[in-house]
């Protein structure tokens, strides 16, 4: 978001409350009038219930459950209880905090069916839009409970204290969420503004219909045990297609904003790009603390404080070491995504464009360098332990894509103001590519290789000169959408979730490789309170 600030150069599910309301004359609403200000307030609760759980734990539980990143500590500091440690070896388990944010999003559910149940019956126009909002992110909000855990209830009204829930298979969710996005779609705004920014309309519902129907063969084979990759039939295909083509036809979105500007901290509306994307401020609308966990652990003690160009006063955790296999992705001659990524020698960064200045970084008298290879401590395999020293905080390389503004992290507890896209016009031509790759019909003249280098061109790496095949796909889709939570959902869909990378290797202590792992265990918080269920197999 943008901000001026820069001083330097289920019972769980019926009664889960999170206070996310917002300012309804903030600026996401463009000149309402009465009726509009009366409406919007009764939707305040239910545009920003994910953004607690999307500015932390989810992103960060689904980077460990990737190949994007290892879950490192120190000497116990920062092990807590193996809650990083059980992702990133698919060791996942119902105890893990940063995977209890089932809560949120019932919680947020719940909001959507209080707001619908307060419209009522209504052919007003206006009103009609509204309820459409907030079905879509009704939708949303199962898709995210769908993918993350797969069975789960459809909360399609409003439940009386006591009430049983019941779970559904996930293909019926699935379904669900897609005649939820059918019928709503007529009735979304297809402005796309500060008024609509950050809150549903007709292209955020189209880009979660693209995103469920690409995975469409996961999410409805029964058993996500029994599916393959090579072999798997997916029926939307050319649903998957229409869709893409719906949103690149609006003429709305581009690839015309450069790579690091997109994530740092005064991105917004503006940036083309995004379709939808979560508001983050670190005073008004709070919560986003990728920096925190992402930097180097004593930057708060090198020289100058803080590589980020202004006084980090607050430390961090710096446990997100990015595993060598995916570092290596960043080596594309000329990439601008590769100056997203901190590897070898640390340079402080200008402020203000989040670019390397000549200028070392120094910690200790030395100049930082982090290594792509990931050394634990002798003995420590159970605690990913890299040891609670120099050298073993620079274990990994780190991510810099989220950049944050060092003042607003210092003094406002970690907080950013980066805006996380959820939705990206660049996902969409990825997409279209991977379903054409996937047997789609091709339109428009569109090829895999054209799109494929489309999103090449605008970081102005090395064109490809053939057709791209799926695993060139999923490695672009690494570099271009990493941090961003959805590789974890990538992998499972390509079928590299059980591969070998990071510390996620055969023999290596406490390491699994069971095809259960594709979906997470129901948090143990939720199975208590629902007695009727059983936890998901495999666990």
């Amino acid at each position: 978001m943008i901000r001026t600030i820069f001083a330097v150069a289920v019972v769980v599910m019926a009664t889960s409350c999170t206070d996310l309301d917002v300012d309804v004359k903030s600026k996401y609403t463009e000149y309402p009038t009465e009726s509009e200000v009366a409406l919007e307030a009764k939707m305040a609760d239910v545009y920003y219930a994910f953004r607690n759980a999307l500015g932390n734990n989810y992103n960060r539980y689904q980077a460990f459950a990737s190949d994007e990143a290892s879950g490192l500590s120190f000497d116990g500091d920062y092990y807590d209880g193996a809650e990083n440690v059980n992702p990133t070896l698919h060791n996942f388990k119902a105890e893990d905090g940063p995977l209890n944010y089932w809560p949120d999003l019932a919680s947020g559910i719940t909001k959507c069916n209080k707001a619908i149940d307060e419209f009522g019956e209504s052919s007003d126009e206006l009103t009609l839009s509204y309820i459409a909002n907030a079905r879509v992110m009704r939708a949303f909000y199962h898709f995210i409970l769908m993918d993350s855990y797969g069975d789960v209830p459809i909360l399609d009204k409003l439940y009386d204290e006591g009430e049983v829930i019941e779970r559904k298979p996930r293909k019926e969710v699935a379904e669900f969420i897609e005649s939820e996005l059918l019928q709503s779609i007529p009735s979304l705004s297809e402005a796309n503004n500060a008024a609509t920014y950050g809150k549903p309309n007709k292209w955020m519902a189209e880009a979660l219909l693209v995103k469920l129907y690409i995975n469409w063969a996961v999410y409805t084979c029964g058993d996500v045990t029994t599916y393959e990759a090579a072999t798997a039939t997916n029926t939307k295909l050319n649903d998957c297609v229409k869709y893409c083509d719906d949103i690149i036809n609006s003429g709305l979105f581009n690839l015309e904003d450069a790579y690091r500007e997109k994530f740092l901290y005064d991105n917004g509306v503006h940036i083309s790009d995004f379709i939808y994307a979560m508001p983050y401020d670190c005073v008004s609308a709070q919560g986003l603390l990728y920096g925190r966990y992402r930097s180097f652990r004593k930057i708060d003690d090198g020289t100058p404080v803080g590589y980020y160009g202004g006084s980090m006063k607050n430390s961090c955790a710096g446990i997100v070491a990015m595993n060598p296999e995916f570092a290596s992705l960043f080596s594309l001659e000329d990439d601008d995504r590769n100056n997203a990524v901190l590897g070898g020698k640390v340079f402080v960064h200008d402020p203000l464009s989040g670019e390397a200045t000549d200028e070392p970084y120094m910690y200790k008298g030395e100049q930082l360098e982090f290594t792509k290879e990931i050394t634990l401590k002798a003995g420590g395999e159970e605690q990913l332990n890299a040891g609670a020293d120099a050298n073993g905080w620079r274990q990994g390389w780190r991510s810099i894509k989220f950049y944050p503004n060092p003042s607003e992290y210092s003094l406002y507890s970690r907080n950013q103001s980066n805006d996380v896209p959820i939705f990206r016009y660049a996902d969409i031509l990825l997409t279209k590519a991977e379903a054409i790759l996937r047997g789609a019909e091709a339109t428009n003249g569109d090829t895999p290789q054209l799109l494929f280098n489309q999103i090449r061109s605008y970081v102005n790496a090395p064109l490809l000169g053939h057709a791209p095949s799926l695993q060139e796909l999923l490695d672009e889709r690494g570099r271009e959408f990493f941090d961003e939570s959805w590789r974890r959902n990538d992998m499972i869909r390509f079928g590299t979730f059980e591969s070998e990378y990071g510390f996620h290797k055969k023999n290596f202590p406490n390491a699994n490789f069971d095809k259960s792992r594709r979906i997470f265990p129901v948090p143990q918080n939720v199975l208590n309170e629902n007695t009727n269920w059983k936890q998901n197999p495999g666990y």
